[in-house]
């Protein structure tokens, strides 16, 4: 395995990130001596240590081990950073957590899931059914599985590498897929990309590298990736589309399930059941069952795998209930997500009020796309918007044209225009929004605290009796 050929100490700065820990984990698991750091202490951090990986906390010189091989670094980490600084004084090698991943794609037959929405859960859900298959992959998901003992990895012995690749900086560029799954295509990181176009561009490179005997999965429901690419192989569609390869159709909701049949290239595979909310998420399995049904895994082990789904960390996640409110965790960060996941919540408590708390994530985003997350926010019955959230690495300032209160006018706005009169509050941090959610919660409501910042630690605190 060349990446690890003669590398015995490696180093990684922002190991408490959700990737970098999961490389962390595998190069510990491959018996390399790994250390790291990061600024502050998480969940992640904690994993590591209870791993028996030392992090040091704050960057500096000394926490480059004397005989270290080699330097991974999350791409938020810039070059001025002391720890890569020093790395390069001494002639380390340095590896970005997705060159890292890249390096990584070459010694496996690699399976990429790529698109704006959905990688995580269709990563997690197709590596699933891989091992239930015992296929024993390794698997690399930007999220926690509770079924993997490493939770954001898998470490497989198997041929597979089953991978979420991001889009942000074109960083799925890296890697050297044999399979693409492309979720979908939409504008998102105009920190990065100019526009729509530029983004289609970069996925076209992208499917372009795929080999003549590499395997493409696209969206047939998404004119942007399954009609705007020109991919090198014949690709494999699914979705709710009358044309698509591998069709849903005759979608059941009850019970905290939803099922659906689907129909593929060679006939019907009967019925298939899920217990995740929201039409998207129909689509994040059915892109795992093409993937996985153009591996030749049997129907009948997808089928079992999909309706013991055991769910991700911060993906529709129940933290628990507040006076009879079930409280929810989102990732969600993207106003197509965004809207998704309130008619999701709306499907399955159709008889109670969604309370939607967002903190949206980083000023660029929040600008470019502020029209399209003013109307994403229509399901919701209560809305809650707490201060974006500044992303470490991606922004100089914040941006003083754009505020989570100024979303709140908007928002106002549009109700006016549309008669419509419904709760909206403003919230400086997420703590505020706690506080604001405690007095307006009722027993007969479900509250989804959504976004990509920290938020998310409010929805454990809201479902806490003692606070």
């Amino acid at each position: 395995m060349s990446l690890f050929e003669g590398v015995k100490k490696v180093h990684m700065v922002g190991a408490g990130g959700i990737g970098v820990s999961a490389a962390a984990k595998l190069l510990a698991h491959e018996g390399k001596i790994v250390t790291g750091s990061d600024l502050g202490r998480n969940e992640a951090v904690g994993e590591l240590e209870a791993a028996g990986i030392r992090v040091s906390l704050g960057h500096a010189a000394e926490n480059l081990p004397a005989d270290a091989d080699l330097l991974v670094y999350s791409s938020a980490v810039s070059a001025a950073n002391p720890e890569r600084a020093e790395a390069a004084r001494r002639g380390i090698r340095q590896l970005s957590y997705f060159e890292f991943l890249g390096e990584y794609s070459r010694t496996k037959w690699t399976i990429a899931v790529s698109g704006t929405n959905g990688k995580s859960t269709t990563t997690a859900i197709l590596g699933l059914i891989l091992e239930a298959a015992g296929l024993d992959p390794t698997v690399i998901v930007g999220s926690k599985v509770r079924s993997f003992p490493d939770q954001n990895l898998r470490l497989g012995r198997g041929k597979y590498f089953v991978v979420e690749a991001c889009e942000h900086q074109a960083h799925m560029l890296e890697l050297v897929p044999r399979m693409i799954v492309l979720t979908n295509i939409e504008e998102d990181h105009l920190d990065y990309y100019r526009d729509l176009e530029h983004i289609r561009a970069t996925f076209q490179k992208y499917v372009g590298s795929l080999p003549t005997d590499g395997a493409l999965i696209l969206n047939a429901d998404d004119p942007v990736s399954c009609d705007g690419l020109q991919p090198p192989v014949a690709p494999r569609t699914y979705g709710f589309a009358g044309a698509a390869d591998y069709r849903a159709a005759d979608t059941r909701v009850g019970g905290g399930r939803q099922s659906f049949v689907v129909s593929g290239p060679g006939g019907g595979l009967g019925r298939f059941e899920l217990p995740l909310p929201g039409s998207f998420n129909i689509m994040n399995a059915l892109a795992a069952i093409a993937a996985a049904s153009e591996l030749g895994v049997p129907d009948e082990i997808i089928r079992r795998s999909l309706a013991g789904f055991p769910g991700l960390w911060r993906r529709f996640e129940k933290a628990g209930e507040r006076g009879g409110a079930p409280i929810y965790s989102d990732y969600g960060h993207h106003p197509t997500a965004v809207a998704g996941t309130v008619q999701a919540a709306h499907e399955f408590h159709s008889d109670r009020r969604v309370v939607l708390c967002f903190q949206p994530h980083q000023h660029s985003r929040t600008k470019k796309l502020f029209e399209e997350f003013v109307a994403s926010f229509d399901g919701a019955d209560v809305l809650v918007l707490a201060e974006i959230f500044d992303v470490a690495g991606r922004e100089e300032s914040a941006d003083s044209d754009v505020s989570s209160a100024k979303l709140v006018e908007a928002v106002l706005r549009r109700d006016a225009v549309n008669g419509r009169v419904r709760p909206v509050f403003h919230a400086a941090d997420p703590a505020a929004a706690k506080r604001i959610l405690i007095e307006l919660l009722r027993p007969a409501d479900v509250c989804l605290v959504m976004g990509a910042g920290d938020i998310y630690k409010i929805a454990a605190e809201l479902a806490d009796p003692r606070l």
